[in-house]
């Protein structure tokens, strides 16, 4: 019967504990692309949910652009004011489609006299000049009716922008170099602007509805994390066979350790005389003896 004794030996339990420690770095990173697919899950949920209802009067959801709710995420909201264009400003870094560009932003002054940040929508990279597009679509004068779905505001990125562009959607930053109340919770992205613009940006696609292979990234790193048990439980078990193994030569009188010495092979005759041998085959077949002597008949 095999014996399993060797596991409690330091180098046995120092492997365990190895093996113990990268399934839990196993289930960590399981459990991360878990939450990262429930994340996603929440973003599918807020689009079927808002994205095509319709509009809600700013005056109904006052705070939708302050708290920046998850579930109110793409709201789309019928905003009035007029746009301040002298403080439009362009995001850049803003791929689409796998094409590079910039994102338009310009503030809308409500009639409250605050401003919620409206994104305009997108604008390929200029031939004319580096950096920037070759030309901004106006926004309509005077006083619009824009209908926008609601998004959070970004976090700061490690990188800056040209003098009246912006690195990211930083609502603070925005705000900052503006004079007059700014709703720094969440922006809009256009939807549809009344009057309608002769020209106007790209307009933002709706996001694919995908929760991306993190499910499947999860199952993969919990059975890595038991596959290092499944491991671990070959290598006893090779183990304890060799031991078992050991141990019926042992019974046998057989030790590997020290071996029994083999008798030396003998040695093969030579098939052909040495001069010697035919010397005295020669003595003989005339007669003498090999001291040199003469045979005689008797001999």
């Amino acid at each position: 019967m095999s014996s399993y004794r060797f596991l409690f030996t330091g180098k046995w339990v120092g492997w365990f504990l190895l093996v113990v420690l990268l399934a839990a770095v196993c289930v960590l990173l399981g459990n991360w692309q878990m939450d990262r697919r429930e994340q996603a899950r929440d973003v599918i949920s807020a689009i079927e949910s808002n994205y095509d209802r319709a509009p809600v009067e700013f005056s109904t959801v006052p705070q939708i652009f302050e708290t920046a709710a998850e579930a109110d995420e793409w709201t789309p909201v019928a905003l009035r004011g007029e746009y301040d264009v002298a403080r439009q400003r362009i995001v850049r870094n803003r791929p689409l489609n796998g094409r590079p560009g910039y994102e338009v932003l310009v503030p809308l002054r409500l009639e409250s006299g605050a401003a919620v940040i409206v994104d305009r929508g997108w604008l390929p990279i200029g031939n004319i000049q580096a950096g920037r597009p070759d030309d901004v679509p106006a926004p309509p004068e005077g006083d619009v009716t824009v209908v926008v779905r609601m998004k959070p505001g970004e976090a700061a990125v490690d990188r800056g922008a040209p003098e009246g562009q912006l690195a990211s959607i930083r609502l603070e930053d925005y705000a900052a170099e503006l004079d007059y109340p700014v709703y720094t919770g969440a922006y809009g992205m256009m939807a549809s602007e009344d009057p309608a613009p002769a020209t106007q940006p790209v307009a933002i696609p709706k996001p694919a509805i995908d929760e991306g292979p993190h499910l499947s990234y999860s199952m993969q790193w919990y059975a890595f994390g038991l596959l290092f048990f499944v491991g671990y439980g070959y290598a006893a078990r090779q183990q304890a066979r060799m031991d078992e193994l050991q141990a019926e030569d042992e019974a046998h009188g057989i030790h590997e350790a020290n071996p029994a010495r083999r008798t030396a092979a003998p040695k093969r005759r030579r098939n052909r005389p040495t001069a010697e041998e035919e010397e005295d085959a020669l003595l003989d077949a005339q007669g003498f003896r090999t001291d040199g002597s003469l045979l005689s008949k008797d001999d």
